[in-house]
């Protein structure tokens, strides 16, 4: 049997889903629907490894991360979210994930990071290309987002940009490359 996981995510369909796609692999998976029932998960079954949703019920996941190592340091959290940035990424690697993936995801690429034994992969070409500017804008902004904990109103006010207008460009999924 493979090492117990535990999926942390405030969508019950993706979650029953994941874990059970875990389970048919011939792993042992739990789920957790939010912060509290995820922090008692984790002290309970002492998991090896965590798939982390950034976005909990408005709320951060990356807080998640200490709480998630300081019950258990050897295990390894793998973030997912449907809103990808470089700055959350960065984040979440700086806190303890081994790796940050957008959804939509494929269980073979979450089995995949966890199974990554860390070392970079230098056969991974950068782009030539640069990065548009509504790219750059969205980056930017969720920056700054997380700058200011996830608070939109500090944060409309640091990019000097009225509220509604950044909760629009929040609400839009994020530009491609």
């Amino acid at each position: 049997m493979n090492e117990s996981t535990l999926v942390i995510d405030d969508d019950p369909s993706f979650n029953a889903i994941l874990v059970r796609t875990l389970e048919r692999r011939g792993h042992l998976a739990q789920g957790a629907l939010n912060t509290a029932s995820a922090l008692l998960a984790a002290r309970e079954m002492r998991a090896g490894r965590v798939v982390l949703d950034l976005n909990l019920n408005g709320s951060s996941g990356l807080a998640l991360i200490p709480q998630l190592l300081a019950i258990n340091p050897d295990c390894r959290i793998v973030v997912l979210t449907g809103y990808a940035s470089i700055a959350t990424a960065v984040d979440a690697v700086k806190l303890g994930a081994i790796q940050y993936l957008a959804k939509p995801v494929e269980i073979e690429a979450i089995l995949a990071a966890f199974d990554d034994d860390g070392e970079p992969d230098f056969d991974v070409m950068a782009s030539d290309e640069p990065l548009s500017v509504d790219r750059l804008e969205w980056e930017h902004i969720q920056r700054v987002l997380n700058e200011n904990d996830g608070n939109i109103s500090a944060t409309a006010r640091a990019l000097k940009m009225h509220r509604r207008t950044l909760q629009r460009k929040l609400s839009k999924r994020p530009v491609k490359t």
